[in-house]
């Protein structure tokens, strides 16, 4: 199940494959010095697990949506049974569905 909305300057997405949000998750985009022609991502971990692996799948599932919205900030809410890489990429299809930004 994804859900998404959107809260001013902040986007929520809730990913979930078991009824619940499971870890929250910000990603947001960093400044970066003039040169650099690539956005470069902060997240952390607000709640639930703070694994490497929880930081690659948000940065990979919602990064696209924050550079479509004008580089808002991301809060996501994820609960994954299949953390898999097509896994993932089936799930950031249907997040792109949404398309309330």
């Amino acid at each position: 199940e994804v859900v998404c909305t959107s809260f001013g300057a902040t986007i929520l997405v809730v990913v979930t494959q078991y009824g619940k949000m499971g870890t929250l998750v910000s990603v947001e985009p960093e400044a970066v010095p003039d040169g650099i022609n690539r956005t470069l991502w902060t997240t952390k971990v607000l709640l639930g697990k703070d694994e490497p692996l929880v930081h690659i799948s948000a940065k990979h599932l919602v990064t696209s949506v924050s550079q479509e919205a004008g580089n808002k900030a991301v809060l996501l809410a994820m609960a994954l049974k299949d953390k898999s890489i097509e896994g993932i990429r089936r799930l950031k299809e249907l997040i792109h569905q949404c398309q309330v930004w």
